[in-house]
């Protein structure tokens, strides 16, 4: 029961990245390959801050998630004006960045070795250490997410960015500046990332660069793709499905060097499939020119 709680949670947490991806991806049509590098940075901060200086968790979650924001700022701001490709280039090079830093920065970060005893969650002076209440904070802060992002999408905000994504120069037409709109975006998509790399952190207690490759962002722009870009309900299905199937080659009983490669190459498969079947996934309303 435990471990399917544990499950939950994690598909929790890719949830909330897929989500914050999704907005940018999805909605404003903006193709972004280094996501997993906002949540490295929340995660980073926010576990430095309680080893280092005994900040409470919650207070680091809302530093982490800044930084992480700020960091959409200093990566968003020459990027987008990029456009296609180079873009996507250019947060690819985010993510092999931060991933570098991580890895190197060994008085900051410890590299390879990572961050144990990362402190959990407290409340009124309880620690959250079971399962089943992270299980329930996780869920409030999706429901909070898809909130957010329900009326982000839904704003007359919202219209512009689907107005960018079906035609940026139109848009420009109308008077308006897709370049700021592109990097709020960008600086929100980066703040709810920097939530879920701080949650993963102080619910795992450990983190280490490797939880944070490029390969990993891949994955959560895959989460996206199967479940549909530009579909809130999609990017809720894409994320639980692709975490809870991988899950089931364990009660194969294949050992962890065949398991983890499998897992790699049956992610491939479902993006050509989609690619070729279903190119805006399950449940989208919008698929890449």
């Amino acid at each position: 029961m435990e471990y399917l709680l544990h499950i939950l949670v994690i598909s929790g947490i890719y949830v909330i990245l897929t989500l914050s991806l999704n907005l940018i991806v999805g909605f404003t049509g903006l193709p972004s390959m280094g996501h997993a590098a906002f949540s490295c940075i929340g995660a980073y901060t926010s576990s430095l801050l309680a080893l280092n200086f005994g900040l409470s968790p919650w207070i680091g979650l809302v530093i982490g998630a800044l930084f992480a924001a700020f960091s959409g700022i200093i990566i968003g701001y020459p990027s987008v004006r990029l456009k296609g490709d180079y873009l996507a280039l250019a947060t690819f090079g985010l993510g092999v960045i931060v991933y570098s830093i991580a890895k190197n920065w060994v008085s900051l970060t410890r590299g390879p070795m990572g961050l144990p005893g990362i402190p959990g969650f407290t409340i009124i002076g309880w620690e959250l250490s079971g399962i089943l209440a992270y299980l329930l904070l996780v869920i409030i802060l999706v429901c909070l997410t898809i909130f957010v992002i329900q009326r982000i999408v839904h704003s007359p905000f919202g219209r512009i960015l689907r107005s960018i994504r079906e035609d940026e120069t139109a848009a420009q037409a109308l008077g308006k500046d897709t370049t700021r709109y592109k990097l709020i975006v960008f600086v929100i998509g980066a703040f709810f990332a920097g939530i879920a790399g701080s949650l993963y952190g102080h619910y795992i207690t450990f983190i280490d660069p490797s939880s944070f490759t490029v390969t990993e962002s891949i994955t959560i722009l895959l989460m996206v793709i199967f479940g549909g870009m530009g579909s809130i309900r999609g990017s809720v299905v894409g994320a639980i499905t692709l975490v809870v199937f991988p899950e089931l080659l364990r009660f194969i009983g294949l050992p962890s060097s065949v398991a983890a490669p499998l897992r790699q190459m049956i992610y491939g498969l479902i993006l050509i499939l989609l690619m070729l079947k279903r190119p805006r996934g399950l449940m989208g309303v919008y698929r890449f020119r």
